[in-house]
């Protein structure tokens, strides 16, 4: 049964049927989730079908899917109006357009996903905000496409990745995210403010050979003093070829800018190809600020 489908496969069926449809058109990207949302849920489920998709007041909240009031049948999705970046928003509504699939049987009132979700803390719970997050990513972002901008082993920069996230129509840490699970390249990506380290992303290859930050658990990491997320005067597009020891014991290229709309500072780290390393009990482990990550790939 479809209710049985997981996030990638849910994603992959409907990105076939946008592939059809829309073929090598223009119009392909973005996906344009309410009429997708509207119109999908319509044929597929018309006894229960998505009939809102709306900005509205959310404090607290980055979106919300709702049941349609008694009396009436259906479901809105609501984002938070007060949103400013309109890729945040769009990933939203593919996170609540991936709940409507995944999770409104089992959750017949709906969702809430926002800040709040930083309390929310148990496994169930952190589980459908990841599987909405899977759908929405693969929804947006089809792997096919996206090997299409960038190639697996293309290094790219913050400008290739941001073509993408215009493309898609999601934030630049959405589409950097989707580049690393999909590149063939080791390479780091770190988010930073006044001047620690606010959580980061590994790709496969960086963290089988034991490229990446564990935060959990331990003292705050600062940010290399030689780094260029430490020096404001070089941000914004600046690039760097840095010796072993300032971010790892190895040279690495480092990439970064500021953030337009958040308080934090981005760093896409490229390093050189290296043997694998099988040391489990180094490997990173999931902790809260892989939360923050996951809400973060919103903005």
């Amino acid at each position: 049964m479809s209710e049985g489908w997981s996030p990638n496969r849910w994603a992959n069926s409907i990105t076939t049927m946008l592939n059809a449809v829309y073929g090598g058109s223009p119009d392909r990207f973005p996906v344009n989730v309410p009429q997708l949302a509207r119109e999908y849920s319509a044929q597929r489920y018309p006894d229960d079908p998505i009939t809102l998709v709306k900005g509205a007041s959310l404090p607290g909240f980055d979106g919300a899917l709702y049941s349609a009031p008694s009396g009436k049948k259906g479901w809105g999705i609501i984002y938070n109006d007060a949103i400013r970046s309109a890729g945040r928003i769009n990933f939203t509504l593919g996170h609540e357009f991936g709940h409507y699939l995944l999770h409104r049987l089992a959750h017949p009132d709906g969702l809430e996903c926002g800040d709040q979700d930083m309390v929310r803390w148990d496994s169930e719970y952190a589980q459908i905000e990841q599987q909405a997050n899977e759908f929405a990513v693969a929804l947006l972002m089809p792997r096919d496409d996206f090997s299409l901008q960038i190639t697996p082993r293309m290094k790219p920069t913050l400008e290739d990745i941001g073509r993408c996230a215009k493309r898609y129509d999601v934030s630049l840490i959405a589409a950097t995210l989707r580049w690393l699970q999909l590149t063939e390249r080791r390479s780091v990506l770190v988010v930073s403010r006044d001047g620690y380290i606010l959580w980061a992303r590994s790709s496969g290859p960086a963290l089988r050979t034991g490229a990446y930050f564990k935060t959990a658990g331990r003292p705050p990491i600062a940010i290399p003093s030689l780094s260029i997320a430490a020096n404001p005067g070089i941000l914004n597009g600046g690039a760097a070829e840095h010796d072993g020891g300032v971010w790892f014991a190895e040279p690495c290229e480092e990439i970064a800018l500021a953030s337009d709309h958040y308080d934090f500072t981005i760093s896409l780290l490229h390093l050189e190809e290296a043997a694998w390393r099988n040391r489990l009990d180094e490997e990173p482990t999931e902790d809260a600020l892989d939360l923050m990550q996951r809400r973060l790939s919103r903005n």
